[in-house]
């Protein structure tokens, strides 16, 4: 039986309940849990950790690389519901949906501390891009 359940994000914030309303109130998803310096939120079965920097947990700064990547099944339709709220952002805040070079279509939203939270959906197989036989099975990189 495998070990491994899932990869979780966790975010380190400077206000864990605005970040926790920004997501629920701009990207749609679910606070399912909270305690003080502390979030939980869902959508669709694709959660993140949210934890407060305080005492033991310093906020970390410097030029951040790492990014939120969540495939979804349709990167346009899910923008088509999001944009009403996203209208309500600063326009550098949010970007596509487009078409990358790599094959994926993407629309990223820039988050309350700064964080790329992305959205893409596998739209063709890069020429030259090796794929694997597992990876031909199944998974977001084979659903274009």
């Amino acid at each position: 039986m495998a070990n491994f359940l899932q990869i979780t994000p966790f975010m380190h914030v400077a206000d864990v309940e605005a970040t926790a309303k920004f997501f629920a109130d701009i990207l749609g998803f679910e606070i399912l849990y909270r305690q003080p310096g502390y979030a939980y939120i869902e959508r669709e079965g694709c959660g993140i950790r949210m934890l407060e920097a305080g005492e033991g947990n310093p906020l970390i700064t410097g030029n951040r690389r790492f990014r939120y990547y969540v495939d979804v099944r349709d990167v346009d339709g899910l923008y088509a519901e999001l944009k009403p709220k996203l209208d309500t952002l600063p326009k550098e805040d949010v970007h596509g949906p487009a078409d990358k070079p790599y094959g994926q279509r993407e629309l990223l939203v820039k988050v309350p501390d700064g964080d790329l939270i992305a959205f893409g959906q596998g739209i063709f197989t890069p020429d030259g891009a090796q794929v694997t036989s597992r990876r031909q099975e199944g998974g977001p990189v084979s659903e274009m």
